[in-house]
């Protein structure tokens, strides 16, 4: 870990006696970055502008011990450090907030400015600690899911599916890229596999093993997505109660994939472009620039040029964004692929919930390969899904498969079996809709952190990944 600059972190000192203040403010003044209050309302008051690493409270206080302060304060900020400073050694209360993690220090009054000095480094050291074991458990946590989703599913992971040419170009021009830095523009239609492709471009290159980090501009309001995208200062808007990174620098060393660019504020595109320019990358609302060591990998639907008919691009985040793009057809132009894909899909949902369908018959094959699929990839592993969970057996019948729209749907054959009922299939349209509704007010709420959604929900990370990607939610 870096040496640490004692005077980068807010050490909050509260005492309702001035006469200690002022003892306290000139022993430390010039080692630490020192903040008063004359009581514990004033110091809860505080914590909306200051996040301290460190508080010192006394413990006789009117109308609120240092004790019941320093409670508080650990429920808003667990990891400040919390110092008592008491004169009166009651060992059994002491005891008690210690082991309750309420105090993580004690002081006996009077104090000697040369140990605390000690004590203090000690306390913005164990907070800097805390700081960075959060950070990297987040990563951590990223990481694993990343690993535990590869195992489950190889498609998200860089084997992109398909022997048709249209395909095998999409592959070539994936390897002659992968091994370099460059940025990569995608484009294509909704529903293609643009973040399969993406997720190949970092596997093939020397980043593999690094984070992997796929941001869905469109889930974002514009403000929060530039928050999202490069972090933000303490304090820059209300609530921001502390520093925090952004997509940029929790992608270091990795590949940052962006999904649907046309909703980049211009400051938000200004910052894109220093950071494909220079490497550079600032947080909103700091003035201090720090260097990015990451790889961009970005999408549009479905050009460049139609994605931003509507808002300006700058002519220079333009000129970088075209360095070298990669273009997806739609489905119904490489049918080939088809069939491939299909199967896949149904493997993989065999294998997630132990169904026994794991092939096709000829008619439901025929039927796959007639239909113009719309919705592209996407809208075939709906109906993959669907068959499986309507077949009976273990191949699915032509009967089993139901579209977007009946009417772009290709005939069953004759021989085929009736299709299902309409009304289990709107009633599944519904359940889809109300369950998709659910996730995205989710998302929004929580400004599309994952993590905090499937804790608020009570589902696994992975459980989370799996329901927005089947409803069509990317973030």
């Amino acid at each position: 870990m870096r040496k640490l600059n004692w005077t980068d972190f807010d050490v909050l000192v509260v005492d309702d006696e001035v006469d200690n203040l002022d003892a306290f403010r000139f022993a430390f003044r010039k080692s630490f970055r020192l903040h008063y209050a004359g009581g514990a309302d004033e110091a809860l008051s505080m914590l909306a502008e200051v996040e301290p690493a460190v508080i010192v409270a006394d413990q006789r206080m009117p109308h609120m011990s240092g004790i019941e302060l320093l409670a508080e304060v650990k429920k808003r900020l667990p990891n400040c450090f919390a110092i008592l400073l008491t004169a009166y050694a009651d060992l059994e209360v002491l005891i008690a907030a210690v082991n309750s993690g309420s105090v993580d220090r004690y002081v006996q009054k009077p104090w000697d400015s040369k140990e605390l000095t000690v004590i203090l480094r000690q306390a913005i050291d164990t907070h800097a600690t805390q700081v960075e074991n959060a950070r990297l458990r987040e990563q951590l946590a990223q990481y694993t899911g990343y690993l535990e989703r590869q195992q489950r599913d190889p498609l998200d992971f860089g084997q992109v599916v398909g022997g048709g040419a249209a395909t095998q170009a999409v592959l070539a021009r994936v390897e002659e890229v992968a091994s370099t830095d460059s940025p990569v523009l995608i484009e294509g239609e909704a529903g293609l596999e643009k973040e399969v492709v993406a997720r190949s471009i970092h596997v093939g290159s020397a980043r593999d093993g690094r984070p992997f980090v796929s941001v869905t501009c469109a889930a974002f309001a514009e403000e929060a997505l530039e928050r999202e995208l490069f972090g933000y200062a303490r304090g820059t808007f209300e609530g921001a109660f502390q520093d925090r990174p952004g997509r940029v620098e929790l992608a270091h060393g990795g590949t940052l994939y962006l999904h649907e660019l046309a909703v980049l504020s211009p400051t938000a595109q200004a910052r894109l472009l220093r950071l494909l320019t220079h490497g550079e990358s600032e947080r909103v609302g700091d003035t201090r620039a720090s260097r990015a060591n990451v790889r961009l990998v970005l999408s549009v639907t479905p050009t460049l040029a139609q994605a931003f008919a509507k808002q300006p691009l700058l002519p220079e985040l333009a000129s970088k964004l075209r360095v070298f793009p990669i273009t997806l057809k739609p489905l119904r132009q490489r049918r080939e692929d088809i069939r491939p894909l299909a199967e896949h899909f149904l493997g993989a949902y065999a294998r997630r919930n132990a169904r026994a369908a794991t092939q096709m018959d000829a008619a439901a094959l025929a039927r796959l390969a007639a239909y113009d699929w719309p919705g592209n990839v996407r809208e075939l592993e709906n109906v993959v899904e669907r068959a499986a969970i309507l077949a009976r057996g273990d191949i699915i019948g032509a009967s089993q498969l139901s579209f977007q729209d009946p009417l772009d749907a290709a005939p069953v054959p004759a021989a085929a079996p009736a299709p299902a009922p309409a009304e289990g299939l709107n009633l599944g349209r519904k359940l889809h809709a109300i369950e998709r509704g659910e996730l995205v007010r989710a998302l929004e709420k929580y400004g599309g952190n994952k993590a905090e959604v499937a804790r608020v929900l009570g589902i696994h990370r992975t459980t989370l990944y799996y329901r927005l990607k089947k409803l069509g939610i990317d973030v």
